[in-house]
C-alpha cells in the first residue's frame, strides 16, 4: 500500500537513480554501509514514522502543550513516540561511530528524517533541534563538554535547544542584553530573557540542554560581543548524575497557529527562583573562546535553515497526497462533454482544473525534495570528497544554496498546501481532513530561522557577493554543466535547457545590474523577489536533472511507466507554468525600481 506520507519510490529515484549515493560507500567514512543498509534505514525510518509518529499528529495539535504554573504537560503518545525514535539511534544517524552513530550519509539521513516531519513535524522537532545542538558541540566544544552533554543527547535521555532570540530584539541579534558574568571557577552565570525557545521547557527527556547567546560585560559592542555558552536546565554532579536545578525558569508557552505539538517558550535565565549552589543566576559554560558566539551559533543556524527547508518539504509533500488520494475517491461531476445527467459522476481527479493543482503541487514538492537531498549530498561531499578542491567546491556551492533551500520550499511547498485544501474543496476547510493542519504547520516556516526577507538579504547581499561573487558563480556554472548535458540530448530535455540558459543568463545579468549603482540600499530593496526568481531557476534546474535522470532510465511498463511519465510531466509543467514567472521579475529587478524604497511611512 503506497504511504500518504512521502512517496517510498520518489526518494529511491531521487538517491539513487539521479544522485546514485551508493558510491559514497566507497569512500572510508561509509564504507561500512551499502545500498542494502541505505534502504533498510530508509524503511525503518517510514515504519517508526507512520507506526508511532502520524497516529498522534491530529491529537498534539488539538490539546498542545500545557503549563500549570510547576511543569509542562503534553499528551502521553509524544513521550512514546519519542522514546521509540531514541531506541532506532536514528537521532546519530549521520555522527561519528565513536560517539555512538551510524555513520550514514548526510543525504540519506536528511531522507530518513523527512518521513518523520511529514509524519509529525511537532513530535519530530524535539529530536531534530536536538541533533543540531548535538552538531554544535561536536564541532566548537571540548572533549569533556561532548562527553557530558552530547553522548546523553545521541542516546535520546537529554534533548537540546538553541536560545537566540530576545523579546526586544527579535532577529536582530546585535540587540541582544542577556549577560554572562565570569565566575572564579571558571563557569559563568547567566541573566537575561530569551523568546521564541522551541523545545524550552518539558518532560519527555531527563534534561535539556540550552544553548544560549549572551554578552560577557567588557566584550565589544553589536555581533562581535556575543558568546555561546552550555546552560542545562539541571546540573550534574561530577559523576555525571542529575544535580539541582539551574537558574532557568519558564514564563510561560506561546501558543502558535501551528507546531502545536512542539512547546514554545519565553525563558529567563538568572531569575532566582532556583538558586544553585547557593544563589542565583544561571550556571552556563563557555563553548570555545569569548566572543566567537554567533560564530558558532550560524554553524546550527545554518543546519537548522536547511532543516526548515526540508520539514516545509515533507508537509507540502504529504498534502499533495492526501489531496491526490482525496481526487481519485471524491466523485463529484461530469466531464464537459459528456451532457447525460443522468450518466455517474467521476472522480474529481478527471477534471483539468483539479489535475492542474495536483501538477502545480507536485512540480513544487519533488522539486523542493530534490533541493534538500541535493544539499544533503553536497554537505557529505564537504566532509568526505577525496581531493580538497572538491571539498571546497561543494562548501561554496552548499553555501549558496542555503538561503534558498530554507526559503524557496518555506514559500512553495505552503503554496502546495493551499492546493492541497482546494483539491478537498469545504471539506479541506474542515478539522475533518488533515490538510488544514498541514497548511498551518507550514505556515511557521517562512517565518522561523530568518525570515523570508532575512534570507533574502543573505542571498544577494552576502552569498551573491562573497569572495569577488565566486559563490554565485559557481553556481550557475554548475547549472550551465547541466544545461549542456542536456543539450547533447537533442530531446525534450534540449528544449528545456534552452529556457533554463536564458534564466541562468538573467541572473548573471541582473546581480552585476543591481551591484553596479554602488548604492546598497537600493541593490538590496527588492531582494526578495530576488530571492524568488533565483530560486525558481534552481528549482528549474532540479527538474532539468531529474529529466535526465528519466531520460536514462529509458521507457518502463505499468507502475514504473506511469512514474517515470508523471516526473516528465511535473518537469514539463514547471517549465510552462513556474518558470515564466521569473522573466517579469527580472525585469523588475533590472529596472532599478525604486517603489518599495522611496515609499514613506506617513503613506500606508
Amino acid at each position: 500500500m503506497s504511504s500518504t506520507l512521502l512517496s517510498r519510490r520518489d526518494l529511491a529515484f531521487l538517491l539513487h537513480d539521479w544522485l546514485d549515493v551508493t558510491r559514497l560507500a566507497e569512500r572510508p567514512r561509509y564504507a561500512e554501509h551499502s545500498r542494502e543498509t541505505f534502504d533498510d534505514v530508509l524503511d525503518l525510518a517510514a515504519r517508526v514514522a507512520a507506526e508511532h509518529f502520524a497516529p498522534h499528529n491530529r491529537a498534539a495539535d488539538s490539546t498542545e502543550p500545557t503549563f500549570d504554573g510547576r511543569r509542562v504537560h503534553t499528551i502521553p503518545q509524544v513521550k512514546a513516540a519519542l522514546d521509540v525514535f531514541a531506541q532506532t539511534g536514528l537521532l546519530a544517524a549521520s555522527l561519528d561511530e565513536s560517539i555512538g552513530g551510524m555513520q550514514l550519509p548526510h543525504v540519506v539521513s536528511a531522507a530518513c528524517f523527512a518521513w518523520f516531519q511529514a509524519a509529525n513535524v511537532g513530535t519530530a522537532a524535539y529530536p531534530f533541534l536536538t541533533l543540531g545542538n548535538a552538531n554544535l558541540l561536536l564541532t566548537h566544544g571540548s572533549a569533556e563538554q561532548i562527553d557530558t552533554w552530547v553522548r546523553p543527547m545521541v542516546e535520546g535521555r537529554f534533548f537540546g535547544t538553541m536560545c537566540l532570540s530576545e523579546p526586544q530584539a527579535g532577529s536582530s541579534l546585535a540587540d541582544i542584553t542577556t549577560r554572562a558574568e565570569p565566575q572564579d571557577d571558571g563557569t559563568y552565570r547567566l541573566v537575561g530573557t530569551k523568546m521564541w525557545i522551541s523545545g524550552g521547557d518539558h518532560e519527555l527527556a531527563e534534561n535539556i540542554v540550552h544553548l544560549v547567546l549572551a554578552r560577557i560585560p567588557g566584550g565589544p559592542p553589536g555581533v562581535k560581543g556575543i558568546s555561546l555558552f552550555i546552560v542545562p536546565k539541571v546540573l550534574l554532579d561530577a559523576g555525571g548524575a542529575l544535580g539541582p536545578r539551574n537558574d532557568v525558569v519558564l514564563v510561560g508557552l506561546n501558543h502558535k497557529m501551528g507546531y502545536r505539538g512542539t512547546t514554545n517558550t519565553l525563558l529567563n535565565f538568572g531569575e532566582g527562583v532556583h538558586r544553585p549552589y547557593g544563589r542565583g543566576g544561571a550556571v552556563g559554560y563557555l563553548v570555545g573562546q569569548p566572543h566567537q558566539g554567533l560564530a558558532q551559533m550560524f554553524h546550527m543556524m545554518n543546519e537548522a535553515r536547511i532543516g526548515v527547508g526540508a520539514g516545509a518539504t515533507a508537509l507540502g509533500y504529504t498534502g499533495y497526497l492526501k489531496s491526490l488520494a482525496y481526487a481519485r475517491q471524491r466523485p463529484q461531476g461530469r466531464p464537459i462533454a459528456d451532457k447525460d445527467p443522468t450518466a455517474p459522476q467521476v472522480p474529481i481527479v478527471a477534471h483539468p482544473d483539479v489535475r492542474r493543482m495536483l501538477l502545480a503541487q507536485k512540480s513544487y514538492v519533488e522539486g523542493a525534495l530534490a533541493l534538500v537531498l541535493y544539499c544533503g549530498q553536497l554537505l557529505d561531499e564537504e566532509k568526505t570528497a577525496p581531493a580538497e578542491a572538491d571539498r571546497g567546491r561543494a562548501h561554496l556551492l552548499l553555501d549558496m544554496l542555503t538561503p534558498i533551500a530554507k526559503s524557496w520550499p518555506s514559500q512553495w511547498c505552503l503554496a502546495a498546501n493551499d492546493l492541497a485544501i482546494q483539491v478537498h474543496g469545504g471539506y479541506g476547510y474542515t478539522r475533518d481532513y488533515d490538510v488544514e493542519q498541514h497548511w498551518r504547520d507550514n505556515r511557521l516556516n517562512p517565518i522561523h530561522e530568518g525570515t523570508h526577507g532575512i534570507q533574502a538579504l543573505d542571498l544577494l547581499g552576502r552569498k551573491a557577493t562573497m569572495q569577488g561573487g565566486a559563490g554565485l558563480a559557481l553556481l550557475l556554472e554548475t547549472i550551465r554543466a547541466t544545461v549542456a548535458r542536456a543539450w547533447k540530448t537533442e530531446g525534450e530535455a534540449a528544449e528545456l535547457a534552452g529556457q533554463l540558459g536564458a534564466a541562468v543568463d538573467r541572473i548573471a545579468v541582473v546581480t552585476r545590474r543591481l551591484w553596479g549603482t554602488g548604492d546598497p540600499e537600493l541593490a538590496l530593496a527588492n531582494a526578495s523577489v530576488y530571492l524568488e526568481a533565483v530560486g525558481h531557476v534552481v528549482i528549474a534546474w532540479m527538474w532539468l536533472e531529474q529529466l535526465l535522470a528519466v531520460e536514462a532510465l529509458g521507457s518502463a511498463e505499468g507502475a514504473e511507466g506511469d512514474f517515470l511519465a508523471g516526473k516528465r510531466q511535473a518537469a514539463r509543467y514547471f517549465f510552462r507554468y513556474e518558470l515564466p514567472r521569473t522573466g517579469p521579475q527580472f525585469d523588475l529587478l533590472e529596472s532599478l525600481d525604486r517603489t518599495t524604497l522611496d515609499s514613506q511611512e506617513s503613506w500606508f
